[in-house]
């Protein structure tokens, strides 16, 4: 191989390096805009409807809502399986029961043991 060859090699690969450093930078700032909360409309057995602030926390499609009072979070162990917690202030206080998510309406998590749900739109 010839000089110009391999100056080539090096000229194509700082293109390549180039462009996929600005498909991260694109990466970073698509998934850092998707974590911040965003309104919308939830529902809890024990509060009814209400306007509530709605993020994921995780990967594995884990959230937190939170409205007047009122903050509810859903750690998903499995798919469709999660555990509940909520916080009316200071501290989470852990919901008995797995919350399951519901075939019917997707967005809703719905506790067999306690009769209770929690849903966000």
């Amino acid at each position: 191989m010839t000089w110009p060859y391999r100056w080539e090699a090096v000229m194509v690969s700082n293109k390549v390096l180039k462009r996929a450093g600005g498909l991260a930078a694109l990466a970073l700032v698509v998934f850092a805009a998707g974590a911040e909360a965003k309104p919308a409309k939830c529902f809890a057995s024990d509060d009814g409807y209400f306007d509530c602030d709605f993020e994921m926390t995780d990967s594995a499609g884990s959230f937190t809502i939170e409205g007047p009072g009122v903050t509810y979070i859903l750690l998903v162990d499995s798919p469709g399986y999660a555990s509940g917690f909520v916080n009316l202030g200071n501290r989470n206080i852990s919901l008995a029961g797995t919350y399951v998510r519901e075939r019917d309406d997707p967005a809703c998590w719905a506790n067999a043991e306690t009769e209770t749900k929690i849903c966000a739109w």
